[in-house]
């Protein structure tokens, strides 16, 4: 059965009332679609003879020639700096959907399945030509029957498809990877990577999530005079499609035609990298992927659009944000490893702690000194990133994202707006944002928070104490006491106090075995008495391994001092 549902026992999902259809019927993949399909891509990958080896730009034009699934693939990866060398990450960020348009009827048909009526009962007319084509959608700009002029995003038929079919494969190979190279010699979770893939395709390929996105950050913007994004028609968007408003202005491509209409791109920068900070520092919901081609100039507005990709951080991280850039500022490398340990939850490795620091003392160093206008953020983001990454500090993945938006907003204003100086507005706006209100309730909530647990503290140490005082009342306190460090010199003391007594034993042996030669006790053997022959032969054993430990040791220690 070739052709027959490939569908696994591990694939079933139990439900409280059976058993449900499995990842493989839920997309009806089957077996020959996806030997097919594998076929397809292995041959791709041999036009680009990888086995030969893949360069970040190879790599790049192989993904695009594999697909959608790969494409965002790709994207994904190229912010997992853990996974893969930087020079394929900056690669791999130059990835763009482009594709080649649908035909104008499937657009048609795809519209009339998801509204299960004519189009002209919805739209009074549609341009034919599309405005954009990617991979995984095509946008059209049409006007509603009810006069509103409108941008129509309508998802490529069979997409979300190909990709879980991808996806299945992907899971195949990940599954057999793990068999074969065993959970301890993986580097990184392969399964777990692919299924971060599947929820991201899961996510983008759901149009009414971009929707809601939509509306979350038009409410966002409307306390900004020079900032909006398209408004959504919640009642028109379903899964496969978004209705929203045609924004016609100019891109952010164009800086000759914005300089034509009166434009300042000086401080179009400016306004947008502030905005970006307050969405990060102050909203916690941000544009993920604000490349020129997804910023409009209309009406003396900044425009954001296409917001398939956003990020989200909540106000525990922007606090530690905030506190890292002026630790930055201050060249405080405690408070920036304080930040970082904060990322992740945890206490400070006491053996680990002390290189922590000497590591940011150096980041502190190249960066801190570095006038701001000349400061490299992809550079200095990325630094940061692979420092917790060798000290065993998990960041979480909104930082990332985060990182890999300000690396591409700030490509966005070297590329069009040099002149800006990006970290010194975010650096202001983190200093001003916040009005002293705002601060002071913060701080009360912040000074509530650490009370409380600082009271639970107290009466633990308390409820401590009093059984401590009980126990030396009676006789039965015990002490442990670690000298933190102490190990090594004390294991030194050990030694010599062991050299010294093998020592001891071995000039006892000797005039022992001295007395017994000028006593002339029988049996002699080689003229000396046994008794003081043997004393001799144990005691040359003995000084013998002292001179050689004390040399081997020796050697050791210096090649040990040489590797640091």
């Amino acid at each position: 059965m070739a052709d027959s549902v490939a569908s696994a026992a591990d694939d079933d999902e139990i439900s409280l009332f059976g058993r449900r259809e499995s990842f493989a019927q839920r997309y009806h993949l089957t077996r020959r679609g996806n030997v097919k399909r594998l076929g397809q891509i292995v041959k791709i990958m041999s036009q680009f003879d990888v086995t030969k080896g893949i360069t970040p730009r190879k790599m790049r034009m192989m993904l695009e020639a594999l697909g959608p699934t790969f494409v965002k693939a790709g994207q994904m990866l190229s912010m997992r700096s853990e996974i893969l060398p930087q020079q394929y990450c900056d690669e791999l960020a130059k990835l763009r959907a482009d594709a080649d348009p649908m035909p104008y009827q499937t657009v048609v048909e795809t519209l009339e399945q998801e509204y299960g009526r004519p189009v002209d009962e919805i739209f009074a007319d549609i341009d034919p030509k599309p405005l954009g084509s990617a991979s995984l959608a095509q946008v059209h700009r049409a006007t509603l029957v009810t006069g509103e002029d409108v941008a129509v995003k309508v998802q490529r038929p069979g997409v979300r498809q190909t990709m879980a079919q991808d996806v299945s494969i992907m899971r195949s190979i990940a599954k057999a990877a793990t068999r074969f190279m065993g959970s301890s010699m993986q580097v990184v979770d392969l399964g777990g990577v692919v299924e971060e893939l599947w929820d991201t395709f899961e996510d983008e390929t759901d149009f009414l999530i971009e929707a809601r996105h939509l509306a979350e950050f038009k409410r966002f913007c409307e306390p900004y005079r020079y900032m909006d994004c398209p408004k959504p028609y919640m009642d028109l968007c379903t899964q496969h499609v978004v209705v929203m408003d045609y924004i016609d202005g100019i891109s952010l491509n164009h800086t000759g035609k914005l300089i034509e209409e009166g434009y300042d791109l000086k401080e179009i920068g400016t306004k947008l990298v502030d905005n970006y900070a307050a969405q990060i520092l102050d909203n916690g919901f941000f544009h993920a992927d604000p490349h020129p081609g997804n910023v409009i100039i209309s009406g003396g507005k900044i425009v954001l659009i296409d917001l398939g990709m956003v990020g989200r951080l909540d106000r525990k991280t922007r606090q530690v944000l905030r506190q890292m850039i002026f630790a930055v500022g201050k060249q405080d490398s405690p408070a920036l490893a304080d930040g970082l340990l904060r990322f992740a939850d945890v206490q400070p490795d006491s053996e680990d702690y002390p290189q922590l620091l000497s590591d940011l003392d150096v980041i502190v160093e190249e960066y801190g000194k570095v006038d701001l206008a000349d400061l490299n953020v992809a550079e200095f983001a990325m630094a940061l990133t692979n420092l917790a990454q060798r000290h065993g500090i998990e960041v979480p993945s909104t930082i990332t994202t985060m990182s890999r938006a300000m690396v591409t907003l700030e490509g966005t204003l070297d590329e069009f707006i040099p002149d800006v100086n990006m970290i010194q507005i975010i650096t202001d706006h983190a200093t001003t944002s916040k009005r002293l209100d705002e601060v002071a309730a913060d701080e009360i909530k912040s000074l509530g928070i650490e009370g409380n647990k600082a009271l639970h503290g107290s009466l633990d140490a308390l409820a401590e104490s009093k059984v401590a005082m009980r126990m030396l009342t009676r006789g039965q306190l015990r002490m442990n006491m670690e000298i933190v460090g102490s190990e090594e010199p004390l294991k030194q003391i050990s030694d010599m106090i062991n050299r010294l007594t093998m020592a001891l034993i071995v000039v006892g042996l000797f005039v022992g075995s001295s007395i017994v030669y000028y006593a002339g006790m029988k049996p002699i053997v080689f003229g000396i008495p046994v008794v003081g022959f043997m004393g001799y032969v144990v005691a040359f054993i003995l000084g013998a391994w002292i001179v050689f430990d004390i040399y081997f040791k020796g050697r050791k220690a210096k090649k040990a001092a040489k590797g640091k």
